[in-house]
Parts: structure tokens; C-alpha cells; sequence
């Protein structure tokens, strides 16, 4: 039992973390609110310790998805990885909103085997494929641990006009809906969002929003907030600037052969001056 809990803690702390010293996966656009007919934007893509500071490994881009303001994909240029940070481009041809996103996840299992060492499926950085489940999984495992979960990272760029067409969830794992629009965030004004775990209200889905520039100060100043029966949450912005907003949820409503359910999202988001 005690090894159980111990796992589904790690499983938990892999999901989303929020201690001070977590790696971090973030998207920064060089910019979120643009005009003009040839319009572009550069995105950093990293995993890191400081917030919007790439000091740790480059995210990878080969699942980096740009959805257009019509709902269909656009494809990423100019990509190129360093040992801090991966960059690429995103040519903004289309009047209106974007998402871009990273997603990735699936079944996860833990288990012993008859010498005691510890076991997992799939292994370290791989995608697992739910069909080989009952092959790499041995079906008398010891201590056995099955989670379902997913983890997504975005951010949101828009030229001209506000659109929503590309912010529809995909109903898989958490996400984040917009009821304020991402890209009409004024220090100060408080922003409504509303969290969905597989198409449904997040009750209880905890979060943290903290401001970027935490490399020049000794706290995090972040702001904590709880899904309310709806799904929804508020943010008041205190200031202008960058901010990473960090999501997790769990619970035991898992499809089989799952028995625990977790979801993790990030995105990043720019908070203009009034």
C-alpha cells in the first residue's frame, strides 16, 4: 500500500508541479497582439527553471500544433533546436486568433517485478499505444498503478480581431476555455476562464498564475485559485507582463484499465497596460 501512494504521489508531481524550483514547459510568443496583412510571430519553446529564462532543455517542436482562426492547421517554419530553448515561426496569414499548442499523453503504469524493481509503461519520453497495454503490462503485476492523463502547454496570438474558432477544446484531457478572450487582458481587470477535464466542468482543478520576470525577484508572487462548480476561475491582474498560468487535476474517474484520471495545462499570456 505504502508503495502505491508513493507512486500515485509521482504520478501526480509528474502531471503539474508548482514548487519553486519545478521544471516548467512554456511557450512565449515574441509578440500576442499584432495587425497587418504580413504579420509573424517567433515563438521560444523551453523547459525550464525560471519562468520565460531557458535554462534547462529545449521543448521539443515535433508536437507543436497551430491551430488558424478558420479551426484548421498551420504549419510552424523555421524551426531549429539549441541545447536551452527550441524557436520556430508562425506565419499569421489569417485575420484572427491562434492556439498554439503542445499535447501529449495516455495510459501510464507502475509496477514490480518478482525481484522488486521498479517497472513502467511506457517507458521515460515515449507515447504509449493503449493497444499494447495488455502485452507490456504483465496482468498479475505487484503493486500495479494505471493512470490516464494528459498534459498540455499553450498560448494564443491574434492579428486584427479577436476570433474564437481556434480556442474550441478538443475535449481530451484539461483544458482551458476562454470566457475572457486571451488576447484582451488589461492589468488590473479581472479575466474569467473555465477549466474542462475530457469535455467536462474541472470542479476543484487547481491553479497558479505567476508573472514572468522571476529571475530578478525573491518570490513568486503567485496567484492560487480553485475551479469553482462550473469549472470557472477569475484572475485579477496586478500588473502588466508575461504570466505562466499552471493547472492539475485528479480523480478516480478513469476509463479502464485506468483507475486514476489526471490532467495537467499551462499556457502563457500577455496582460497589457490599461
Amino acid at each position: 500500500m505504502r508503495f502505491q501512494l508513493m507512486l500515485l504521489s509521482a504520478i501526480a508531481a509528474a502531471v503539474v508541479s508548482t514548487s519553486a524550483s519545478a521544471h516548467r514547459a512554456w511557450l512565449e510568443p515574441s509578440a500576442t497582439v499584432l495587425s497587418g496583412d504580413d504579420a509573424v510571430v517567433t515563438v521560444d519553446a523551453a523547459i525550464s527553471n525560471t519562468l520565460f529564462h531557458p535554462d534547462h532543455v529545449a521543448m521539443s517542436v515535433d508536437g507543436i500544433k497551430v491551430t488558424g482562426p478558420n479551426g484548421e492547421l498551420v504549419d510552424i517554419m523555421n524551426a531549429a533546436k539549441g541545447r536551452y530553448r527550441s524557436v520556430f515561426d508562425v506565419e499569421l496569414a489569417q485575420q484572427g486568433t491562434y492556439k498554439i499548442a503542445s499535447a501529449s499523453g495516455g495510459l501510464r503504469a507502475f509496477w514490480r517485478d518478482e525481484e522488486g524493481s521498479r517497472k513502467m509503461w511506457p517507458g521515460r519520453g515515449q507515447q504509449a499505444n493503449e493497444s499494447e497495454f495488455s502485452t507490456a503490462v504483465p496482468s498479475d503485476a505487484k503493486d500495479l498503478s494505471v493512470s490516464r492523463g494528459w498534459r498540455r502547454v499553450e498560448t494564443f496570438v491574434t492579428v486584427g480581431a479577436p476570433t474564437t474558432e481556434a480556442l474550441q477544446p478538443t475535449n481530451e484531457g484539461l483544458e482551458l476555455v476562454p470566457v475572457t478572450h486571451p488576447n484582451d487582458l488589461y492589468a488590473t481587470e479581472t479575466a474569467t476562464f473555465k477549466m474542462l477535464i475530457d469535455g467536462e466542468p474541472a470542479v476543484g482543478a487547481e491553479v497558479e498564475v505567476v508573472p514572468g520576470g522571476m529571475r530578478y525577484r525573491n518570490s513568486q508572487e503567485a496567484i492560487k485559485v480553485t475551479a469553482n462548480e462550473q469549472g470557472e476561475i477569475e484572475i485579477t491582474w496586478p500588473q502588466a507582463g508575461m504570466y505562466f498560468l499552471e493547472a492539475s487535476y485528479r480523480d478516480d474517474k478513469a476509463a479502464k484499465p485506468a483507475t486514476v484520471r489526471t490532467g495537467g495545462y499551462s499556457a502563457t499570456f500577455e496582460v497589457l497596460p490599461l
